[in-house]
């Protein structure tokens, strides 16, 4: 299992901006016909993806997203400076894919803000991010339980589980950007102003419960990536006792709780906007999702924290633990609520949730085999050698430790617009004005210091100047 939500990616109306911006000057022309260029390619890539099945090029969208955000920053630069004069107000079509819907038909909203417009294409920059980690994890398979690998192969898979990490990192730079600063530019904005409902992808808390997620997911592959030398060795030889390989237990632990903080906080989060008048509902599939994955997170936990108790001859407790462990995943298993990884609204095509669901069942159960079979070996070491009694939950829960993060979100960094104020080429033609200037001022000074000291020169024999 991925552990990796798949996003349903949005598709956009077409839009020229030669018939809403203007300058003067002619200055930037080309440049705007540039910028339309660049949003008529996303468009055409979006709608490309929307009817692909099997496999979507996210590679390509990714540089798709990152040719046309230089130009949508320099628009608004250069209007925000009054070096583009809108002649009326642009209107943005996008489709809403986190909001709840009827037959799976996502609505299509007019958006006449350019702030809106930047923050839905930061928003799908951030889910194109997400689904390349995910279609790279998907194609590394299970191989660190594969017996016939090398080492060699396995560290040049670890580093692909490793670019995916990172790809989902800079995923949750952006959801935390989107929350934190485009947002406010779509404050005052006439769904906002008026009965209309406004779509989850302009509410700040959806934005930030997203970049949970992802961060989440992010720290969820780190503790696979920590974990492939010692799963090869319990693939030779599964159970207790741990390889010599294995990473600390403790911090096993550790790590799954802070994974499933981030995850029940962004269920909380997701669903601020059904208690509002005006918002839309966000889709059930990723509320589930977040659901699932908290859960599953804090049975990984209580398994490991279970296995640390017991390598610490801690048997009571281990069985605690354990049997604890094996509940929640078996009411996870049978009873779960099938939001492993999409489907309908905020995930992708059915093919895909259906696929996120099977690898969801697959992992749980696994799961719960192998806590299984760490619960008898530790009920038997209990029964035989120590016979510790074993603890309530109340008293195991209160010695459940903090969480930690092993990964951080990659903060983002905002284009240089590709013209006007705040790009290269703008930067450069002011720094030549300003050395013209100087050179100009001391060219003038240079000529007035020199005047007077000539003269002065001239005029310094006896007699200088006195003529008769």
């Amino acid at each position: 299992m991925s552990g990796v939500h798949v996003f349903q990616l949005p598709t956009t109306g077409s839009l020229s901006f030669t018939d809403y911006f203007a300058d003067g000057l002619d200055v930037y022309t080309t440049q705007i016909s540039g910028a339309t260029q660049a949003r008529a390619n996303l468009r055409a890539v979006l709608k490309e993806s929307k009817h692909t099945d099997g496999d979507k090029d996210y590679l390509k969208l990714v540089k798709t997203l990152e040719e046309y955000l230089p130009n949508l920053y320099a628009i608004i630069s250069c209007v925000a400076s009054g070096d583009l004069v809108q002649a009326q107000e642009p209107v943005f079509s996008w489709r809403t894919t986190l909001s709840a819907h009827l037959f799976n038909n996502s609505p299509r909203l007019d958006l006449p803000t350019l702030p809106a417009e930047l923050v839905f294409t930061l928003l799908t920059y951030a889910f194109a991010l997400s689904n390349l980690a995910r279609l790279n994890v998907a194609a590394l398979g299970t191989y660190e339980r594969e017996r016939g690998i090398s080492d060699v192969e396995r560290k040049a898979k670890d580093e692909k589980l490793g670019f995916a990490v990172m790809l989902l990192c800079r995923a949750s730079g952006l959801f935390e950007h989107v929350s934190t600063t485009a947002l406010s530019g779509t404050e005052q904005t006439p769904s906002r102003k008026s009965n209309r409902a406004r779509p989850p992808e302009l509410c700040k808390e959806v934005a930030s419960a997203l970049s949970k997620l992802a961060l989440a997911s992010a720290q969820s592959l780190a503790i696979r990536k920590l974990m492939t030398k010692s799963s090869y060795d319990s693939t030779v030889s599964p159970g207790p006792p741990l390889p010599a390989s294995h990473p600390s237990p403790g911090l096993l632990a550790k790590l799954h709780l802070e994974a499933s903080a981030l995850c029940a906080s962004a269920e909380s989060l997701l669903r601020i906007p059904s208690s509002r008048k005006h918002d839309m509902e966000v889709a059930e599939p990723l509320l589930l999702y977040a659901r699932d994955s908290a859960s599953l997170h804090d049975a990984l936990a209580r398994k490991w924290l279970g296995a640390d108790a017991g390598a610490r001859e801690s048997n009571g407790v281990a069985v605690g633990f354990l049997g604890w462990a094996k509940r929640e995943l078996e009411t996870l298993r049978d009873g779960g609520s099938g939001g492993g990884g999409g489907g309908g609204g905020g995930g992708g095509k059915k093919e895909e949730g259906r696929d996120g669901r099977r690898e969801r069942r697959e992992r749980i159960s696994a799961e719960a085999e192998d806590v299984a079979q760490f619960l008898r070996y530790y009920t038997r070491m209990n029964d035989t050698l120590s016979f510790q009694p074993v603890p309530s939950q109340a008293e195991l829960q209160a010695s459940v430790p903090a969480g930690r993060l092993a990964v951080a979100a990659k903060p983002f960094a905002p284009p240089t617009p590709a013209f006007g104020p705040g790009s290269v080429e703008y930067i450069r033609k002011h720094a030549d004005a300003l050395d013209i200037g100087d050179q100009k001022e001391s060219s003038a000074d240079g000529g007035q210091r020199g005047n007077p000291t000539t003269s002065s020169s001239s005029a310094s024999y006896a007699g200088a100047g006195s003529y008769f």
